[in-house]
């Protein structure tokens, strides 16, 4: 039901856009047996002009009924079912890209790739960062970092679509998405990343912005190094 609810959400404008000439259609069709009720000589006329009529006017009820539930759909279910479902839960790709969490067994070597681009280098790595739009302000650059780490930044462009950070050992073509959110974020909480299950060592996290076009900007990439767990 919450995806049914997301996709009225993604394309409100295009329902809206669809109810209002459906509308249209039946105003006319409501004018037109109006004017034909109004001038009908003939108890048959009249009586086909009174069913139209009444069509007409049903569909345009119901047309209306429609447009409040996309409303509230909008505006008071879904940021209830967002608040309802914090960031530290994996979400779906609102594209319909499967995100994953990392399990407990997955192994970093094997794990499928989410795309092909190569994991950044120091010179590069912090290319598409842009402060307050897309931005990575924790951890940072060259932090070490163990256990759960809680991931602060912003995600925040024009005609903003949803977000999603990813990892990958450094050099490995191979980036497994972590997680996804689809609120506006501005120098706050993205979700968190356990990094208990990976193998110490030097890691790259990005961040990628979607516009609800499917257009992405991007990525911005900060190198880390991943310790041991602490030991309970």
């Amino acid at each position: 039901m919450g995806e049914v609810f997301r996709f009225f959400k993604e394309y409100e404008v295009f329902v809206y856009l669809l109810l209002g000439v459906i509308a249209v259609w039946h105003i006319r069709k409501f004018t037109l047996a109006w004017d034909e009720l109004r001038s009908a000589a003939f108890g048959l006329e009249r009586e086909s002009a009174q069913r139209r009529l009444n069509w007409a006017a049903t569909m345009l009820v119901l047309l209306f009924i429609a447009s409040v539930a996309e409303f509230t759909i909008v505006s008071f279910v879904v940021p209830t079912m967002k608040e309802a479902s914090p960031l530290p839960t994996a979400t779906l790709d609102l594209l319909a890209s499967p995100t994953t969490t990392l399990e407990a067994d997955v192994d970093l070597e094997t794990a499928p790739a989410q795309d092909s681009t190569p994991a950044p280098t120091m010179e590069t790595e912090t290319n598409g960062c842009i402060p307050g739009q897309v931005d990575i302000i924790s951890p940072t650059n060259g932090e070490t970092i163990r256990d759960i780490v809680e991931i602060i930044g912003s995600a925040d462009i024009p005609n903003f679509g949803f977000y999603k950070f990813e990892m990958a050992a450094l050099n490995d073509p191979s980036w497994l998405t972590i997680q996804a959110g689809d609120i506006i974020t501005q120098e706050g909480r993205l979700g968190y990343w356990d990094t208990s299950r990976l193998i110490p060592g030097d890691y790259a996290l990005r961040l990628v912005v979607t516009d609800n076009q499917g257009q992405s900007q991007g990525p911005c990439v900060v190198r880390v190094r991943v310790e041991a767990p602490t030991e309970d």
